[in-house]
C-alpha cells in the first residue's frame, strides 16, 4: 500500500490534468459556458419553488427559497459527484487499459471537480442570504469542517462505485433510482420533522439528511450542526477510503482484465 500511495503522489500532475479537463468538458459546447455553474442551481431552485409553493401550496417555512436553495445546491453536489465518480474509470478505459496508472485517481479527480462546482453554488447561496437579509453567525467558522466531511463521504462512496461499475455495468442505471430515493427521503425540499414517526429513521440515519441539515443550521438558523452525526460520517468514510485504497492497490489487475 505504501508503494501505491507513493505512485499516487508521483501522478499528482495527472490528477491536476483530470480535474482541469473535467471542468473544461462540463460545459464545453454550451453557449453560456461556465455561466451555467451559476445558472444551473438557480434554475433548479425556480423549478422546485414553482412545484412546491405554486402547485402543491406547500413551503410555509420562513425564508423558504433560501431553505430550498441550500438543500438543492448541496444535493446537486452530492448527486453529480456520485454519478460522475461511478463512471470515472470507465470513461478513461482506453487510457487505463494501455498505461499503468493508479485507478483510484479517477474517482478522486471527479470528486474534486464537483467540489469546485460546489464553490460556485456558494455564490448563489450568498446571493440568497443577502436578498433575505440573513446573516450567518460565528457558527460559519465550521463550514470548512462541513465541506471536509462532505468531501470525505463522497470520495469514499465514489471510490466504491467506480470500482464496482467496472464489473457491474448496470450499476450506473441503478444509481439513478437510488439517488432519487435519497432525494425524496432527505429534507431537501421539505422539513425533516414532517415525516410520520415510524419513518423518522429515514432522516436520523441518513447521511445526506445530516449534511444538508448541518448547512442550514449554520447558514440559516445560527445553530451548531450535529457534530456527533458528522463525526460518525467522517470516521466511517475515512475508514472506507483507507480500505478502498488498499483494495485498489491489491486488485487493480482485475480492472484491466475486465476492461
Amino acid at each position: 500500500m505504501k508503494t501505491y500511495l507513493q505512485e499516487m503522489l508521483n501522478r499528482k500532475d495527472l490528477l491536476y490534468y483530470l480535474v482541469r479537463s473535467g471542468l473544461k468538458a462540463e460545459h464545453r459546447n454550451s453557449y453560456l459556458g461556465y455561466l451555467w455553474w451559476l445558472l444551473d442551481p438557480l434554475l433548479n431552485v425556480m423549478v422546485f419553488y414553482f412545484l412546491v409553493v405554486i402547485i402543491l401550496n406547500r413551503g410555509d417555512t420562513e425564508n423558504f427559497p433560501l431553505f430550498l436553495v441550500i438543500g438543492l445546491i448541496v444535493w446537486r453536489c452530492i448527486s453529480s459527484t456520485l454519478s460522475s465518480s461511478s463512471k470515472s474509470i470507465m470513461q478513461y478505459s482506453s487510457i487505463v487499459s494501455q498505461v499503468y496508472l493508479p485507478k483510484s485517481l479517477f474517482p478522486i479527480a471527479f470528486t474534486l471537480t464537483q467540489l469546485f462546482n460546489f464553490a460556485f453554488g456558494f455564490v448563489v447561496i450568498a446571493a440568497f442570504l443577502a436578498v433575505f437579509r440573513v446573516m450567518p453567525g460565528w457558527e460559519a467558522v465550521f463550514l470548512p469542517v462541513l465541506v471536509v466531511v462532505q468531501t470525505t463521504f463522497l470520495l469514499a462512496i465514489g471510490m466504491i462505485l467506480a470500482y464496482v461499475t467496472v464489473f457491474v455495468r448496470d450499476l450506473e442505471n441503478v444509481l439513478q433510482y437510488v439517488t432519487r430515493v435519497f432525494f425524496y427521503a432527505s429534507p431537501i425540499i421539505w422539513e425533516g420533522g414532517r415525516l410520520p414517526p415510524e419513518y423518522s429513521w429515514a432522516v436520523t440515519y441518513n447521511p445526506v439528511a445530516v449534511i444538508v441539515t448541518a448547512y442550514r443550521d449554520i447558514l440559516m438558523y445560527g445553530n451548531l450542526p450535529n457534530f456527533l452525526g458528522l463525526l460518525i460520517i467522517f470516521a466511517i468514510s475515512a475508514a472506507a477510503i483507507i480500505f478502498m485504497v488498499r483494495y485498489y492497490s491489491n486488485n487493480e489487475y482485475k480492472i484491466i482484465k475486465s476492461l
